[in-house]
């Protein structure tokens, strides 16, 4: 496999592992638990609005490489595996004899 492969592979895993952890840290819509109580919700270093911008732009540009990394895989996988290498190659075939009645 080429070097462009594995460069695939490593953004591919690491902007997985990063898109997981955006997720987890974006709120739900029934916001913290500070909200279930009736408080004003937790205090950010970003503010309550823009963390969210922040979050969901971040998510969107981090799925938007995923896309592309995904497909770009598939292209280089298509490519190695068009090269004439079966998954039976080197499997003994055998013919046998049609029954008889």
């Amino acid at each position: 496999m080429t070097f462009l492969y594995y460069l695939f592979i490593v953004v591919h895993v690491i902007v997985c592992l990063f898109l997981i952890a955006v997720i987890l840290l974006q709120q739900g819509k029934s916001a913290d638990l500070a909200g279930a109580f009736g408080g004003q919700g937790s205090q950010t270093a970003f503010g309550p609005r823009s963390a969210a911008n922040l979050l969901t732009r971040t998510t969107t540009w981090a799925a938007v490489i995923f896309m592309v990394t995904s497909i770009g895989l598939t292209i280089l996988m298509q490519k190695h595996a068009g090269s004439g290498h079966s998954v039976l190659e080197g499997t003994p075939t055998t013919q046998s004899a049609p029954a008889k009645k």
